[in-house]
């Protein structure tokens, strides 16, 4: 046996019925697009997860770190047209079947119509879901001609007929990249956070407050530029990667987290792989706290 192991060597170890996580890659960018953004994020995440593969477990949480990774399913591609409403609902109905089973569904984005597409999911499932964002933008925009995109879903779960998005709390905001509506449109709904008022004791506070579910959205576009150059709509500011990973890892811990999703990497604007590299280490550290729990 080689003394190298990489996780690639311990996905899917263990039969499907055990498996308590999948990973689901939803390579869309339309969303973008129609935002006015510049596309590339669906080229995100078959690189995302071959980084992921390259990475080792943690060597002092080893056992509990391979366990994870054994149990976890590398579920494929969720077929993207160019549709966004009818990608988002394909993706709706794989996160709801793993929902339904009590499979934790990790969702490699993508553009952050992404996040839509995960909510719905819950709304299929018809469990009731609080919502954390970490996002340098609200992405509250209303459609655009009558479409979906990557600036609307957290509007559109807020607004969904189901009633489902019991609130949505976002942080890592940058002041100069958020109206005054649409922080006003979040404050009615749930929690708007500015980059620098986020913490990790911010947070904690608000995991432990909520009660049900809780779905986690992680742009990207959050963390200062200079750690990940090669997103959609880089930060010049933002917040740190060591904060970023942090709190993935806290996310991955709380046991009312049932589900995940990694938004807005963009290849195309990357600089050495750094940004992919940086979104494999935040389900690295993800999983972490998900074996900790």
């Amino acid at each position: 046996m080689s003394n190298d192991l990489r996780l690639r060597d311990f996905f899917g170890k263990r039969t499907s019925v055990m498996s308590q996580i999948h990973l689901l890659e939803f390579p869309s960018d339309q969303g973008v697009s129609i935002n006015g953004g510049r596309p590339g994020s669906a080229k995100a995440p078959e690189l995302i997860r071959a980084a992921l593969g390259n990475l080792t477990p943690h060597a002092t949480h080893y056992q509990k770190h391979t366990d994870i990774f054994e149990r976890t399913q590398l579920s494929g591609v969720i077929p993207c047209d160019k549709e966004v409403e009818t990608d988002q609902k394909r993706l709706a109905a794989a996160v709801a079947d793993r929902l339904k089973t009590g499979v934790m569904p990790i969702v490699l984005g993508g553009g952050h119509e992404t996040a839509f597409g995960h909510f719905l999911g819950y709304a299929q499932s018809d469990m009731p879901v609080t919502i954390i964002n970490i996002d340098a933008h609200a992405d509250v925009r209303p459609l655009k001609n009558g479409l979906a995109h990557s600036g609307s879903p957290f509007r559109q779960a807020v607004d969904h007929d189901s009633g489902l998005c019991s609130s949505y709390h976002v942080f890592g905001l940058n002041p100069s990249s958020v109206s005054l509506e649409h922080f006003h449109y979040v404050k009615k709904c749930g929690t708007p956070i500015f980059d620098y008022e986020t913490t990790q004791e911010k947070i904690q506070e608000k995991l432990q407050e909520t009660e049900g579910n809780i779905m986690i959205s992680m742009d990207m576009d959050a963390v200062s530029q200079a750690d990940a150059p090669g997103v959609s709509a880089p930060n010049t500011s933002g917040i740190s990667k060591d904060l970023w990973l942090n709190l993935a890892f806290s996310f991955g811990k709380c046991s009312k987290v049932t589900s995940f999703d990694i938004c807005e990497v963009n290849p195309l604007f990357d600089r050495d792989g750094q940004t992919v590299k940086l979104a494999a280490l935040t389900i690295w550290s993800f999983l972490l706290g998900y074996s900790m729990r």
